[in-house]
């Protein structure tokens, strides 16, 4: 007899090996047309598979928030049968969903078209309209090798010998076409629907490696419903008239070129917001009792094997060596500084905690495919700290950063930010037991704050567990930027110790944290939030002074000259141009505020006050408009 307990409590009972389809129907016959996967004890598996143990189980359909990732799997093979069929030359590679959508990488000796694209889907609905059934088999690895073989399918291979030989393999079929895939898939490619649309190419190396070939990546979205899809495509269409690098052209603000690949050259404007979020983050950092320091950029090899970072990290580091030929690497980050700044003298734990932050200058050999804007570098700047503390301050020390970080957000407009926990990773230092300390204070002290969190089960750092603070911004894009990570291990490896109230020696525990991240980064985000009109206080140019006629120059720099001296930044726009060309220029320049002066603001010594975004205009005498706008433009 085989008991399962269904997701509303209630129980069937059978007795015999069953299906998930076979529950469904026994529930009824609506929902077994409606059912696309079952969850087995939380484990999502086709509803084909046959349930031989007593067991909870959930109908997944369309109403279930897991089937859509389940649906974008499906039209990625799909979309690589409808490619190989249309081009029978092409070589598949992996084909996995994603955020909002799927890819899958081919190897073509022709690039691929948008009139390919247009081919593409339409098959793509050609399939989907035959219903062809998703089958799953079990393969021994060598009857896998023979069929890849034959095809050619060099990639499959490749994974295929990277498999242990004694594991089986699970094969996925769709009429004639054969994919090797882990699954789960729905019954049917009739289950996809017809909402969905091929996005873009581009290109990406095989298993993410520069040294192997590139190939070509397909991107694409599918939703259950096409008004789901049409608003994801507006989306997609407001994201790019927000693309931080056009704005950031558009605006002047910074540039990247050729010869500088992933290191930005910040223009007078973007590098004033640049120090302005600096600055920010500097006073509240002093305000929350940091201490700031500066560490080398280029620090030796024998540091950087003793934290484990040229271990688990090496990849990612630019090394060079000085004529002595000692390898030494570009920090990719700081804590390894941090430590020996820390080991200088003797701690008490009278001492503890020390906080100490730093602007810290970091580089890291990301590869050319993935560095994109601001967004992803090799060379940034973090606002990096470490906090040093003992066990008994890790949950008073959480809660004073996550109010730290909530003010900060809030000051930059993110109101909406989400938590993730994230443990042991399976590549990791440090044994076991020291993970069990260090997931356990981390989780004492989120639930101590109070704040909800989602688990991301296996992605902490190296070295502890952590906590990922995401952003979501005014077009519902997510944003990691903020994290703060428990370390046990680092202070053992590098022998940092404080004297107990015992006076014995003790290992301090460290915690690793950012609010806002890479501040390159960070102002990426901000551009795309704010589609470049940055608040009063960021804003590179807060006022622009514009006169309509010649003879109002004179009163126009008197104007600019008050607006300097109250410490506003301030353009000044005397030019022989009409005042609506003025005004069109500086709102598309993004200036917040014109003040607009003439014959009659002379006459009545006032100023004009245009805001951007805005068709009116207000008159108010220049002192009180000035003291209102220093009012406005205060930083948090």
């Amino acid at each position: 007899m085989i008991n399962i307990t269904l997701s509303d409590g209630s129980q069937r009972h059978f007795n015999k090996p069953i299906t998930g389809l076979d529950i469904a129907k026994d529930i009824s016959a609506g929902l077994s047309k409606e059912a696309i996967a079952i969850k087995v004890n939380d484990k999502i598996q086709d509803l084909k598979e046959t349930i031989k143990i007593d067991c909870s189980i959930e109908i997944l359909t369309k109403k279930s928030p897991e089937t859509l990732e389940i649906i974008r799997h499906d039209a990625a093979h799909i979309m690589a049968e409808a490619v190989q069929d249309l081009f029978p030359d092409t070589l598949v590679s992996i084909g996995p969903p994603i955020k909002d959508g799927f890819y899958y990488d081919f190897e073509r000796e022709e690039s691929f078209t948008p009139d390919d694209f247009k081919k593409i889907e339409k098959k793509m609905h050609e399939i989907i309209k035959a219903n062809k059934p998703f089958e799953k088999e079990i393969w021994s690895k060598k009857e896998a090798v023979k069929y890849f073989n034959k095809k050619q399918e060099k990639y499959k291979i490749e994974i295929i010998n990277d498999i242990d030989d004694s594991e089986e393999l699970s094969i996925y079929k769709q009429g004639l076409w054969i994919d090797l895939c882990k699954g789960p898939h729905s019954p049917s490619t009739k289950f996809v629907g017809n909402a969905f649309k091929i996005l873009k190419l581009s290109g990406a190396y095989w298993r993410g490696d520069s040294r192997n070939k590139m190939l070509q990546r397909i991107y694409a979205t599918a939703w259950f419903k096409d008004s789901d899809l049409q608003l994801y495509l507006k989306r997609i269409e407001e994201a790019e008239k927000r693309d931080h690098r056009k704005l950031g052209k558009d605006l002047n603000l910074f540039h990247l070129q050729d010869e500088a690949i992933g290191s930005i050259f910040w223009h007078p404007k973007g590098w004033t917001v640049y120090r302005i979020c600096e600055e920010y983050v500097r006073k509240k950092l002093n305000k929350a009792k940091y201490q700031e320091v500066k560490t080398p950029s280029l620090i030796d090899r024998k540091l950087w094997e003793e934290s484990g970072h040229w271990e688990k990290f090496r990849e990612n580091m630019f090394i060079t060596e000085g004529e002595d030929k000692k390898p030494m690497a570009l920090k990719p980050m700081n804590c390894p500084a941090h430590v020996q700044i820390f080991k200088q003298g003797i701690k008490s734990y009278k001492d503890l905690p020390i906080r100490i932050a730093e602007f810290g200058s970091c580089h890291r050999n990301e590869p050319s495919g993935a560095l994109h804007g601001l967004m992803r570098v090799r060379a940034f700047t973090q606002d990096d700290a470490h906090i040093f503390c003992t066990e008994d301050q890790i949950n008073s020390e959480t809660q004073k950063f996550c109010q730290l970080l909530m003010e900060i957000y809030n000051d930059f407009g993110f109101k909406e930010i989400n938590i993730k926990f994230s443990d042991r990773p399976e590549v990791r230092a440090g044994e076991d037991k020291i993970w069990d300390k260090a997931e356990n204070s981390l989780q004492t002290a989120i639930d101590k704050v109070g704040l909800p969190y989602t688990k991301d089960p296996g992605q902490g750092a190296f070295y502890g567990p952590k906590l990922d603070f995401i952003l979501t911004d005014t077009i519902g894009r997510e944003w990691q930027c903020g994290t703060l990570q428990v370390d046990f291990v680092l202070p053992d490896r590098l022998n940092a110790n404080y004297i107990d109230i015992n006076g014995n020696k003790k290992r301090p525990v460290m915690l690793h944290r950012a609010i806002l991240g890479s501040i390159e980064r960070f102002i990426g985000v901000l551009i795309e939030n704010t589609a470049g009109n940055l608040p009063l206080w960021l804003s590179p140019v807060q006022i622009a002074v514009a006169s309509i006629s010649d003879d109002a120059r004179e009163y126009a720099g008197e104007v600019y000259k008050y607006c300097e001296k109250n410490n506003l930044r301030t353009q000044l726009d005397i030019r022989n141009e009409k005042i609506n060309y003025k005004i069109r220029e500086h709102s598309n320049n993004k200036v917040p505020i014109i003040l607009v002066v003439g014959k009659k603001e002379i006459e009545e010594n006032t100023v004009s006050i245009r805001r951007l975004g805005s068709d009116k205009q207000e008159i108010k005498p220049l002192k009180i408009a000035l003291a209102n706008i220093k009012k406005e433009a205060y930083t948090p």
